[in-house]
């Protein structure tokens, strides 16, 4: 599936394409305590950088493990997002931690899909702090229509949203 005109260049993905009230706390531009981040499409990947406080430590002057991972599947989701105009609900996650991440030095990732299927697509997704690679993680997503959106959250899909389900 080719990616839609529109996102065929470089360029910052906008925080509020979810709506200015979505409380996503990976990417939630109005969550208290969400890490808000933001993504740019750069040619076949998109790109976060993130520099975590020391509120996010799980042992001194490390970024906790699991937002290591949590990182690694909103990097993903965005990938989705800024390179096939859709999005998706994660259904597998492998995170592999090779080296520490540290608190106050920025993070930059990397996300690119590596396979594609009509309702499925996996990404790889790289964090890097001074250049060496930290974590590498594979996510898997399942690309839903707006019916079967709906019966997966249990409620309506926002109006913001539909136009990722197809």
């Amino acid at each position: 599936m080719e990616p839609p005109h529109d996102h065929d260049h470089d360029h910052d993905l906008d925080p509020l394409t979810f709506g200015p009230d979505q409380l996503c706390f990976g990417c939630g531009p109005q969550n208290a305590v969400g890490l808000r981040m933001r993504f740019r499409r750069e040619g076949d990947e998109v790109v976060t950088r993130f520099t975590p406080g020391l509120g996010y430590e799980g042992p001194p002057g490390i970024l906790h493990g699991g937002l290591q991972a949590t990182l690694v599947d909103e990097l993903a989701a965005w990938t989705v997002v800024g390179l096939r105009a859709r999005m998706g609900f994660t259904t597998a996650l492998e995170v592999k931690l090779h080296r520490p991440v540290r608190i106050g030095t920025e993070i930059v990732g990397r996300g690119r899909i590596t396979h594609e299927q009509s309702r499925r697509v996996t990404i790889a997704v790289t964090l890097e702090q001074l250049g060496s690679a930290c974590v590498a993680g594979t996510v898997t997503y399942a690309l839903p229509a707006v019916h079967a959106a709906e019966r997966i959250l249990g409620q309506r899909l926002p109006d913001a949203w539909k136009r990722f389900c197809r």
